[in-house]
């Protein structure tokens, strides 16, 4: 018998081969990073941690500079109010922006489907809760078809919004005649309407059923962009498109899914404006689209899509509360508020690009 068939039968040990070799994992980043790189990657991971560090710190500076009157629980829920019609429809502008859209029609659309919910009940004689239910259906059906535009004709979104936003806001004027449902009929013949608008107490805040809606509406969205598979392919589409497609993701029902769901956002929206100025007014909430945006683009949510947290457009809004009533308070120029929310805006778009670094 050769050496060859006996080393050929005899049982081999692999194992003892490994005795003593080195057990390390393999690292092959051997760059140490810096503190400042720490803060950015800490950043890149937590996009709403800069709106809340500029939220806490604008609180802590008026509260310096007016006293004890700007922390007053009356203060506080005061912006809450004044935000809650930006939160909601700022709550539909997020989900089109993390899919790198953009929604100029949103503003529109909400006035539209308060105009609707007005008309359907005074015009019309419908009960109040369909005339609700038909603002919705209208909001809803802009949504799609902004969504079709995008999704199935891929079309820009910024060029289907816009062309939306002119035609929503002419089909307002030409259908509710420039007229203006008066506080007092609403209150005497559709109360519901007004329902957002009502409020309690507790203590010395006041909360209006409008603000609980802000929250619970951002606390819902919050859940089901992170926690469920359909907003994991919001994010998804909003980073890649082409490798969504690729990963089983319906990138084009997930678009029109979206702007539907924008839409119906819009008309509640809708339905809070009508609680807050108490009234049915087709010339309201002008500046609801820029106001929207401005809350999204400071609370940190990346135009470019794919990055960003409902709760920073939450914090973006109280943002601009709390500066509006900040500078009231001391007495300046209105204009002050719009020259630093400007500063504002360019500064968390400056951000956003040193922030995105870090995914490059």
């Amino acid at each position: 018998m050769t050496d060859a068939s006996a080393d050929a039968r005899r049982p081999q040990e692999f194992e003892k081969v490994l005795t003593g070799a080195d057990t390390a994992v393999a690292d092959f980043d051997t760059h140490t990073r810096s503190t400042l790189e720490k803060i950015q990657h800490f950043l890149h991971s937590n996009p709403a941690a800069v709106p809340l560090i500029v939220l806490v710190a604008s609180v802590l500076v008026f509260g310096l500079i007016i006293g004890g009157k700007f922390f007053s629980a009356f203060s506080m829920t005061l912006i809450l109010q004044q935000v809650a019609i930006t939160g909601v429809i700022g709550a539909a502008q997020t989900l089109v922006i993390l899919t790198a859209g953009i929604d100029l029609s949103v503003g529109a659309i909400m006035v539209l489907s308060s105009v609707v919910m007005g008309q359907f009940a005074f015009r019309y004689g419908l009960p109040p809760s369909i005339a609700i239910l038909c603002g919705f259906a209208v909001g809803a059906l802009c949504g799609w078809i902004n969504g079709a535009l995008v999704a199935y004709m891929k079309l820009p979104p910024f060029i289907v919004t816009l062309g939306m936003w002119q035609i929503v806001l002419a089909s307002n004027f030409l259908y509710s005649a420039n007229e203006t449902i008066r506080a007092q009929d609403i209150e005497t013949q559709a109360p519901i309407l007004q329902f957002f608008g009502n409020n309690f107490r507790m203590g010395n805040a006041v909360f209006t059923y409008g603000v609980v809606a802000m929250v619970l509406l951002v606390a819902i969205l919050w859940y089901v962009l992170n926690h469920t598979a359909w907003g994991r392919h919001v994010y998804a589409i909003g980073d890649d498109p082409d490798a969504a497609e690729l990963s089983g993701v319906r990138v084009t029902r997930m678009l029109l899914s979206v702007y539907v769901l924008s839409g119906l956002i819009c008309a509640l929206g809708g339905w809070l404006l009508i609680g807050r100025i108490g009234s049915v007014s087709p010339t309201a909430g002008q500046f609801a689209n820029i106001e929207s945006i401005t809350a999204v683009v400071i609370g940190g949510i990346s135009l470019f899509g794919g990055r960003g947290s409902i709760l920073g457009m939450l914090f973006g809004a109280l943002i601009v509360g709390v500066f509006s009533l900040g500078l009231r308070l001391i007495g300046t120029d209105p204009q002050w508020t719009y020259l630093l929310i400007g500063v504002l805006i360019i500064s968390a778009v400056a951000i956003d690009q040193w922030i995105r670094k870090v995914a490059g």
